[in-house]
């Protein structure tokens, strides 16, 4: 099968490529390189089976693929919020051009990665699929949550209207191996920040919750999503497992021995207090739940920074 993946040199978007090549797939991995990063896909260059292109996803494309997985845009608050409208402009029109070209050929299944921050700053927890959210649309945030709320939006309107076939994604957080360093999420954050013996930075006082999934079952989500028949989702893929910021970083400095100590900073606007995926969608309709501990990813990740930074 020849399968496109869009944000293919992005942190999930190369182990994604690299998981559907040991398949016996053929990929077209597009991304521009705002933040996807050539060395994650330095080993797949050699591949007859993966073809690059570099293109920008707000532009339309013409390629002939079976299927599309869209996971091109910037995730981390740092990236995002740098260029706020174009990363607006990758949610929208990244859908529309994918949503097109699955329409241009007949209609391919196409894939949408969209993420937990679609339910903001949620009042109901752990959040399940039919949650509505808690978002600000104006604040600094609102460039990624309603960019990626609009995108499931055109997802299913298509659906709808052109009958393509759509699978939808809520990502929640991830972390492993070809995590850019200095993208300013908190597995990152504090890996980085420990391996230099700096000051580890909480924002806030280190009690908001999150649910941190290894990369390798996060893809094993993804392709089992697409690889099922007309369920479109949404459907959450994450971690259950709930954890404070503080018992991370304190975990961190642990598993690396630092001498690093804790500082506190003021909580950014509109960060989310907890954050934790209902996946019983996920466990029900496509038999999947994630395996890899937090401790045992921790390790394989930190492992990779040392060889990075």
């Amino acid at each position: 099968m020849r399968i496109l993946v869009t944000g293919g040199a992005g942190f999930i978007g190369s182990h994604l490529c690299q998981f559907l090549l040991e398949k016996g797939h053929q990929i077209i991995c597009l991304d521009n390189f705002f933040t996807g990063q050539k060395r994650n896909i330095d080993q797949l260059l050699t591949n007859k089976n993966f073809e690059l292109l570099e293109h920008d996803i707000t532009k339309s494309f013409d390629v002939k693929v079976d299927q599309i997985y869209n996971l091109a845009c910037p995730a981390s608050p740092v990236y995002y919020q740098k260029t706020p409208i174009k990363t607006v402009q990758t949610n929208v029109l990244g859908a529309i051009n994918c949503l097109e070209l699955s329409k241009k050929l007949g209609g391919v299944k196409v894939l949408q990665a969209s993420t937990s921050e679609v339910y903001g700053d949620p009042q109901i927890h752990p959040q399940p699929e039919n949650y509505n959210g808690n978002v600000n649309p104006t604040g600094p945030r609102a460039c990624y949550d309603e960019g990626k709320r609009c995108a499931e939006t055109l997802f299913f309107d298509y659906y709808r209207e052109a009958k393509i076939p759509i699978k939808v994604v809520r990502i929640f957080n991830t972390y492993g191996p070809n995590m850019s360093w200095d993208d300013g999420r908190v597995v990152s954050n504090f890996i980085t920040q420990a391996l230099k013996g700096q000051d580890i930075t909480i924002y806030g006082e280190g009690n908001q919750t999150r649910s941190f999934c290894y990369v390798s079952d996060m893809v094993l989500g993804l392709y089992k999503m697409m690889a099922s028949d007309s369920w479109t989702g949404p459907v959450n893929l994450g971690n259950p497992g709930e954890f404070t910021v503080k018992e991370l970083s304190d975990k961190i400095i642990s598993k690396t021995k630092s001498q690093s100590k804790i500082v506190y900073r003021p909580l950014p606007a509109d960060d989310p207090k907890q954050r934790r995926p209902d996946i019983s969608l996920a466990k029900q309709n496509l038999n999947w739940q994630p395996t890899i501990p937090l401790d045992e990813g921790l390790d394989k990740t930190i492992e990779y920074f040392k060889k990075v930074i």
